[in-house]
């Protein structure tokens, strides 16, 4: 009988334990969305009602993962759901565990500060840019940004990490980037600042209805 209380999966052909990277990456784009809605309903609304909700969601879910089990926790068994097609990619366990005691950790904080104490401050705020940068960097990149603390803390290096980015080793050749690749990007950023300065007016006016007046004018 497996064991409830664990971390990580024991996995054949891998001497740690191990999680699947891709349903923590789905997790990650769940947890993302619903943060930066709640965001963005601070900053527009003046609403904090579902920030409330998530932190207090999100705290239990991070407990879950660290301190009982990760197939337990219910952002990570959505996101296995969303990506049960997918061919796994195993990361060490080890490292994803302290990156989780991060996210309790910061959840904790603004558990007590917006929950309990029902106050914002810039010390909220700063944690949760923190809690989007996180998200962000593992769900659209692969970049778990905690776990590049994990050898700094624990002095060991991390095995089985994402893109196997931790093995060093030469690139391959569409790895590569060659300086016309690189005069290309910095020719379109320099496309994006003259497009913003010689036809902001043009952009800057609001557009007008395709199929006439709106109901209410029409009245």
């Amino acid at each position: 009988m497996k064991k409830v209380i664990q971390f990580g999966e024991t996995v054949a052909g891998y001497d740690i334990p191990v999680l699947n990277e891709r349903e923590i990456r789905a997790a990650a784009g769940i947890l993302f969305l619903v943060i930066y809605t709640s965001l963005m309903l601070i900053l527009f609304n003046n609403d904090f009602l579902l920030a409330k909700y998530s932190i207090t969601i999100f705290l239990l879910d991070f407990i879950i993962r660290v301190f009982v089990n990760p197939k337990f926790s219910p952002s990570l068994i959505i996101g296995r759901l969303i990506v049960r097609n997918q061919v796994p990619e195993y990361v060490g366990a080890k490292q994803k565990k302290f990156a989780w005691i991060i996210g309790v950790m910061l959840s904790a904080t603004m558990f007590i500060f917006l929950v309990i104490v029902n106050a914002y401050s810039p010390i909220t705020g700063i944690i949760c840019l923190m809690c989007l940068i996180f998200l962000f960097f593992e769900s659209v990149f692969g970049i778990c940004l905690a776990c590049k603390f994990y050898r700094v803390i624990y002095g060991e290096k991390a095995q089985y990490c994402p893109g196997e980015v931790c093995d060093i080793k030469s690139k391959q050749a569409i790895q590569k980037t060659s300086k016309a690749q690189l005069l290309i990007v910095f020719a379109f950023i320099a496309y994006i600042f003259l497009m913003t300065y010689f036809f902001k007016d043009q952009l800057s006016i609001t557009p007008h209805n395709l199929f006439g007046t709106s109901a209410a004018k029409s009245k």
